[in-house]
């Protein structure tokens, strides 16, 4: 527990947080761009330069995802009876070869001195009803400012417990909040968008008014509010700043306490990182905004040992990819960071540190497929995508996972 304590420190050497005035709150390891390089340190998400999306090249899904549908069928509505009855689908890159398995069968698809790099953020209530100009709306608690300002989407309530999507703004309108308090909104997070907002809460607290007043954000292909616990990790720790994620970090989900005891038995290591994940683009699959991450020393050093020493990394999540790699130099060697990233790993760029990937099934659009893309290669994933659907595996944070290996 004292590496997750790390993590949220940032570690010992790690690189601080700019606080609400831009200035470092330790020494620091900068943000680092799409080629990797490190950034003069992270500015803080409340400026407009690093708010904005990114662009990515190379968008274009692989020919063999470009006519990928999913058939609602598959869209998992509601966790499984038990958080590992969900199905393996495992791609190995040398061997290019596709194989089907149970979720519990994974410490047997591993070896001892692989590494695990898990995402220790837990997931916030962050959907809370409101009323702006008395119409009801929802909105969605994206991300906190180092400024203390909010990141928010507001969204227009579909009458089945979830949400659709609606033009944000306009700046300075003021909504009325579930329990209490207001919301004024600033200005858009992205001048060229109108889907995230800056936002100032009234409340002293926003993060206790949300445990209070709020429910986890839901989409529409779920059938039923979940209890905050369904949208937990076995990983997921409380943070020294009571902050976490606005969506869960869905890849960890499956795991149980007795599979992670069997993992280490068998010689796999566990390494925790911390990124809040910010609201996703459901409809419109944007590329992900800045968020705050940690990685700590602790885990820099099982990473380059186990990697010096023929080990593999595998990510829990692309939320582990996008942190361990803004803390990795050209070489793949990881640091101690603490910080801000904005980095979008494309095919072009590459993975440095990261050598597997656990994750779920994505949509055909969703930006995560770049990263995922940049791990397997096309053709691999391309088998994977095209064996998940004749297999009938089932997408989303309730689903199915996919295990892409070297």
């Amino acid at each position: 527990m004292s590496a997750v304590r790390d993590a949220e420190r940032g570690g010992a050497g790690g690189r601080g947080i700019k606080d609400g005035r831009g200035k470092e709150a330790g020494s620091a390891q900068g943000r680092k761009d799409g080629s990797g390089r490190a950034k003069n340190g992270p500015r803080g998400a409340g400026e407009k330069d690093i708010a904005r999306a990114v662009h990515i090249k190379g968008t274009k899904p692989p020919d063999g995802l470009a006519g990928l549908t999913v058939p609602d069928g598959l869209l998992a509505t509601a966790p499984p009876p038990r958080r590992d009855a969900v199905r393996l689908l495992v791609g190995r890159q040398r061997q290019d070869e596709v194989s089907h398995h149970a979720f519990r069968e994974l410490p047997g698809l591993l070896r001892a001195g692989d590494v695990l790099v898990v995402n220790t953020s837990r997931t916030l209530p962050a959907a809370l009803d409101a009323r702006l100009d008395g119409e009801p709306v929802v909105v969605h608690f994206s991300t906190r400012r180092d400024d203390g300002r909010w990141s928010v989407e507001v969204r227009t309530p579909d009458g089945h417990g979830s949400t659709l999507r609606r033009r944000g703004g306009p700046a300075g309108a003021v909504l009325d909040l579930r329990g209490g308090g207001r919301l004024t909104v600033d200005e858009r997070l992205d001048p060229a968008g109108d889907r995230l907002w800056v936002a100032t809460p009234s409340m002293a607290d926003p993060v206790r008014h949300l445990h209070r007043h709020g429910r986890p954000i839901r989409y529409a292909y779920t059938e039923r509010d979940q209890p905050l616990a369904a949208y937990q990790t076995v990983f997921a720790t409380r943070s020294s700043d009571g902050l976490g994620s606005a969506e869960m970090p869905s890849a960890g989900r499956p795991f149980t306490a007795p599979l992670v005891t069997e993992l280490v038995c068998r010689g796999v290591q566990i390494a925790p990182i911390v990124l809040h994940t910010g609201v996703a683009s459901a409809e419109a699959h944007e590329p992900p905004y800045a968020e705050p991450f940690a990685v700590p020393e602790a885990t820099a050093r099982q990473v380059n040992a186990a990697r010096a020493a023929g080990g593999r990394v595998v990510a829990i999540g692309t939320t582990a990819v996008r942190a361990l790699e803004t803390a990795a130099d050209d070489r793949g060697v990881v640091r101690a960071a603490r910080g801000w990233t904005d980095l979008v790993i494309t095919p072009e760029r590459g993975v440095r540190a990261v050598d597997g990937l656990l994750t779920g099934l994505h949509e055909p659009e969703a930006s995560h497929l770049l990263m995922l893309r940049a791990v397997s290669g096309d053709r691999l994933l391309d088998r994977v995508y095209a064996e998940a659907l004749r297999g009938g595996y089932r997408w989303h944070e309730f689903g199915d996972v996919n295990l892409l290996l070297p």
